[in-house]
């Protein structure tokens, strides 16, 4: 199995990928890899977060590569490429927890400082 050469992959992209938002061209400066996983089949798999230079909106890309086919699937994002890393390896919510919140949140009275004190 052929190791993938990642940065080589995203100067690739570079070329191809635009902002949804304003259509320019991607920058590799403001492009940054935040997780690769490639299995013993060749399969690889990138998180890739980019900053447009133009207007300013942030994407992560999900990047798969199963031989010479590559899928790209994308979505907005306010995160930073920092947070993007941080959040990466964090495991889901489960349903208890998304219940706590939903009570939480239907009970909150918008004080900050005394929910978070």
């Amino acid at each position: 199995m052929k190791k993938i050469d990642f940065q080589r992959v995203i100067e690739w992209l570079s070329f191809a990928l635009k902002c949804p938002i304003c259509g320019y061209k991607y920058n590799l400066e403001h492009t940054k890899i935040i997780d690769t996983k490639q299995d013993e089949g060749g399969i690889a798999t990138l998180l890739v977060h980019s900053d447009c230079s133009q207007c300013k909106s942030a994407v992560v890309f999900g990047i798969s590569i199963n031989g010479g086919e590559i899928f790209s699937m994308s979505m907005l994002t306010d995160l930073t490429s920092g947070d993007t890393r941080k959040f990466s390896g964090k495991k889901p919510m489960d349903a208890a927890e998304i219940y706590e919140l939903h009570r939480f949140l239907a009970a909150f009275d918008g004080n900050f400082v005394k929910a978070l004190t």
